[in-house]
């Protein structure tokens, strides 16, 4: 077994991957409002590595505001599947301007499109006026690459705890748990 928690995410979520039937990089997010108030919803992971865990949300969303009002989040993976949970715990930073453009040009079309017709967590009176500013934007654009919304941008959770858990019978869990130790990290074992 290694000690670095990145790693074992690594060699775990690709094993998801093979086994989980839907959405292996499906995770929870829950953030804080200003007001002490969380909130959980779920995101996709659009990348990892050494410096942290990456989603994209429209930045005006629920998610985006209470990020900008407090910086730290959590995440859950859950596969079922091959009965592991990863939690991690950090502060969020922004994506670069460039990670955020590199992701956007490589949604489909129709995604492209749905960022700038939604202004996402917000009221919506009914459906088809979601769906009239869908086809205003299909025309806005047509023919010509659609650029990222200035709304539109990516969230990195740079992990300060990490916490793999592994399903066993009779509920006789294990846990491991990872924290972050200067440049490098910790680890203990946790009672189920």
């Amino acid at each position: 077994m290694t000690d670095d928690p990145i790693r074992l995410f690594d060699a775990w979520f690709a094993e998801a991957k093979t086994s989980e039937p839907n959405d292996p990089e499906a995770m929870a997010l829950a953030t804080v409002d200003g007001q002490g108030r969380p909130s959980a919803r779920m995101v996709l992971l659009k990348g990892h590595d050494e410096r942290g865990f990456v989603f994209y949300t429209n930045i005006d969303s629920r998610k985006g505001l209470e990020l900008a009002a407090n910086s730290s989040a959590a995440l859950l993976f859950h596969w079922k599947s091959i009965r592991r949970q990863v939690r991690i715990e950090g502060r969020v930073e922004a994506v670069s301007g460039e990670e955020a453009d590199s992701y956007f040009a490589s949604r489909s079309g129709d995604s492209q499109l749905g960022a700038w017709a939604s202004d996402q967590s917000r009221p919506l009176d009914r459906r088809e006026t979601f769906e009239a500013r869908f086809e205003e934007m299909r025309k806005r654009f047509e023919g010509q690459p659609v650029p990222r919304p200035p709304h539109w941008s990516g969230f990195r959770v740079v992990p300060a705890r990490i916490e793999l858990w592994s399903d066993r019978a009779h509920r006789l869990h294990e846990r491991r748990l990872f924290v972050r130790s200067g440049d490098g990290w910790s680890e203990s074992l946790l009672y189920p």
